[in-house]
């Protein structure tokens, strides 16, 4: 039945816009750094010796931006999807459980968001190699810088889609996706427990490993909660 469910979902979003969305995401970050390396490419290269590193924290410093805000309309949009058209009902009017209806909503936002991680390695890759930064390209922090926002955000995206799914008015969760990449913006100065501040891959630490293992844990735990709390309430 999730099978099914998941089919229904993408089709609904086939027109939407949020495939476009999805990629425009990660081509407006690597984008800046076009502009950035365009207009003051030599200044750039002499910033570091270490060329790749440092290309990787200029593009790194606008995805966490990226993501929460990604996020934030990207969870609008579906449960705006399903109160437009009164699809909450039919959804639980078929043999299927308010749990799976959930799981499929959560399931399609974060391939969507692995999609668009992707698409933001192969458009870092592409641009850097194209800068000539050196014959040693780093791959695995490439995909680090990539990857692991992603996971790390996923509390990010399962607070966003229980605030979506419970509130018919969606400038809710808007207003909260806007404070979000506020909170992303300034995660220089929050403390390390902030969901907000752990795409950024920044802790007293310096590991940016503890992230994703408390994205991955903390996500799991948001997503149990807000598909409990979705699967006890009425729906309108």
């Amino acid at each position: 039945m999730i099978g099914k469910l998941l089919t229904s979902d993408f089709l609904k979003i086939k027109r939407k816009g949020l495939w476009f969305l999805t990629a425009l995401g990660p081509i407006g970050v690597v984008a800046l750094q076009m502009v950035n390396y365009g207009i003051r490419r030599d200044y750039l290269l002499e910033q570091s010796e270490d060329d790749w590193g440092y290309y990787l924290l200029n593009v790194h410093s606008f995805t966490p931006l990226a993501i929460v805000l990604g996020i934030a309309i990207l969870t609008s949009f579906i449960a705006s999807i399903e109160n437009e058209t009164n699809a909450w009902k039919q959804l639980i009017a078929l043999p299927v459980s308010k749990l799976t209806v959930y799981l499929s909503k959560f399931t399609v936002l974060a391939i969507l968001l692995f999609l668009s991680s992707t698409i933001l390695m192969l458009m870092t890759l592409a641009y850097g190699v194209f800068l000539d930064l050196g014959d040693s390209t780093p791959y695995m922090e490439i995909a680090k810088f990539a990857y692991y926002p992603f996971f790390a955000s996923l509390p990010i995206l399962a607070l966003q889609l229980w605030i979506a799914s419970v509130c018919h008015n969606q400038g809710i969760p808007i207003t909260v996706g806007i404070f979000g990449v506020i909170f992303a913006y300034s995660s220089f100065v929050l403390p390390d427990w902030m969901i907000w501040k752990w795409p950024s891959l920044m802790n007293q630490w310096d590991e940016p490993v503890i992230n994703v293992m408390l994205g991955v844990g903390i996500g799991i735990l948001l997503y149990i909660i807000g598909m409990i709390d979705f699967a006890r309430r009425d729906v309108k």
